[in-house]
C-alpha cells in the first residue's frame, strides 16, 4: 500500500533536494573526517599523499552511506528532515545496485557543472533520476507514519 502511495506523490522541488544534500553533506563530512583520521593514525601520523586506496575507501564510505539509507527507508537523514524520499521505478525503496547507479550518475550530473541537477528546473527529474530509474518525491502531505 505505501509503495503505490509514494509513487503517487508529487516530485520534490529542487530547493528541498539541495537542502537535504546540505544536511547530508555535513553528516558525510563528519564520517569522512573520522575515516581520514583513522587512516592517518595507521600511517604513523603522517599526511596521506595520493594513495588510490584512500580515495577508494572514501568513495565506498559515501556509497555505503547513501546505499544503506536509500535501500532501507528511501530517505537519508537530510531527506527525512525535508520530507522527501527516493522511490524506485516500480515503487518501493531502490535496490543496492540502483543506489550504486544513482550515485555514479549523480557524480556525472555534478561533474557536468551541475547540469544534471539544473535539468530539474525544466523536467520533473534530474539526469541521475532518469538514468537510475528513480524519482525523488515530496512526502510532506502524507501522515508521519507513512513517510
Amino acid at each position: 500500500m505505501t509503495t503505490s502511495l509514494h509513487s503517487s506523490c508529487p516530485p520534490a522541488n529542487l530547493f528541498r533536494q539541495f537542502a537535504a544534500m546540505l544536511y547530508d553533506s555535513l553528516l558525510i563530512a563528519a564520517i569522512l573526517f573520522v575515516v581520514i583520521g583513522i587512516s592517518i593514525a595507521f600511517n604513523q601520523g603522517k599526511a596521506i599523499e595520493n594513495r588510490p586506496i584512500i580515495y577508494l575507501s572514501l568513495f565506498l564510505v559515501v556509497l555505503v552511506f547513501y546505499g544503506w539509507f536509500w535501500s532501507k527507508s528511501g530517505q537519508t537523514l537530510g531527506m527525512r528532515a525535508w520530507k522527501i524520499r527516493i522511490v524506485a521505478e516500480f515503487g518501493g525503496n531502490p535496490s543496492w545496485s540502483t543506489c550504486f547507479l544513482r550515485i555514479v550518475f549523480a557524480i556525472f550530473s555534478i561533474a557536468c557543472f551541475g547540469m544534471g541537477y539544473w535539468w530539474r528546473l525544466f523536467k520533473p527529474y534530474t539526469w541521475h533520476d532518469k538514468l537510475s530509474r528513480t524519482k525523488v518525491v515530496d512526502v510532506s502531505s502524507l501522515p508521519v507514519e507513512q513517510r
